[in-house]
């Protein structure tokens, strides 16, 4: 991750440098070197996912290329929030080392799982997990694409849960490899963790919109990135709504900032016509931008 803009840009090794020692450890080598387990465990990869992203927004914004709108998935907002001036580099990611190492612990102390269920409606999805109280904990976590969900809670419900999509015709249901049921109930103590981080940051209104996962409306300012970024732990990420919520606004470009193209391929089966550039190697921003980027 990374490797090849830090290889190439002093500014990617400064920034690189500012988050070890935020961090208190060497994000660049577990980035570089792993290893892979290492760089799977919560508490590392959203630092990385976050560095990563706003190295690249950094990059882009010296050439001119500065986002009119922006949104970002989970994790993801923080950097987009980031990208807008609502809070710099530092503060961004002394939020986000609170928010990972939290949502670890949270997940050792009260494990779960996630699923993806694709191929059935939302609400039927919806309307399985509201059926299973009696088994545990399990709501909808994210709504990625048109009959595209995320499930998250407690084993034995998601698991139910899995069963009933599946008899109810659903294309593919899949348990996904995670240290915990994130964006929801079991995310409370995390949730507790990270306000008081948030109550202390320095944010500021952005300078151009940003989406929110929890309405799938823009931030209306500092107590409101405050209160949703909070609530976003509890929460769906509403990415279907968001992405829908911003082709209104017609934008002429789509980018994806930071590792791999999953947002892409989103955006494809949501939006009509709507394609991503994924931005997140040297190669990607030497091509894409016709060799803007010297």
């Amino acid at each position: 991750m990374a490797r090849d803009l830090y290889e190439r840009f002093d500014h990617v090794k400064r920034r690189f440098a500012q988050a070890n020692d935020i961090l208190g450890f060497d994000l660049a080598q577990i980035c570089f070197e792993g290893p892979e387990d290492g760089l799977r465990q919560t508490r590392v990869t959203q630092p990385a996912l976050y560095v990563h992203a706003v190295v690249v927004t950094e990059l882009l914004a010296e050439h001119g290329i500065v986002p009119a709108l922006a949104a970002g998935h989970s994790l993801g907002e923080y950097s987009a929030l980031a990208a807008a001036g609502a809070f710099n580099f530092e503060t961004g990611l002394e939020l986000v080392k609170v928010r990972a190492a939290s949502m670890q612990r949270a997940g050792e102390e009260r494990p779960g799982t996630m699923a993806a269920i694709v191929g059935l409606d939302d609400a039927r999805v919806a309307e399985i997990c509201a059926g299973l109280s009696s088994v545990g904990v399990v709501v909808p976590a994210n709504y990625n694409s048109p009959g595209q969900l995320v499930i998250s809670g407690e084993v034995p419900a998601v698991e139910k849960a899995m069963e009933l999509c599946k008899a109810a015709g659903a294309k593919l249901v899949r348990k996904l490899v995670v240290s915990g049921a994130f964006h929801s109930p079991l995310m409370a103590s995390a949730a507790d963790n990270l306000s008081s981080a948030l109550t202390k940051a320095d944010i500021v209104a952005p300078r151009v919109a940003v989406w929110s996962n929890v309405t799938a409306m823009p931030h209306e300012d500092a107590a409101s990135i405050r209160s949703r970024l909070f609530e976003q732990l509890l929460s769906p990420v509403r990415w279907t709504e968001t992405l829908q919520a911003m082709a209104a606004s017609s934008p002429t470009r789509w980018f994806e900032l930071g590792p791999g193209n999953v947002l892409s391929g989103l955006l494809k089966r949501t939006v009509n016509g709507a394609t991503g550039q994924s931005v997140g190697t040297l190669t990607e921003l030497e091509t894409q931008f016709s060799g803007a980027v010297a």
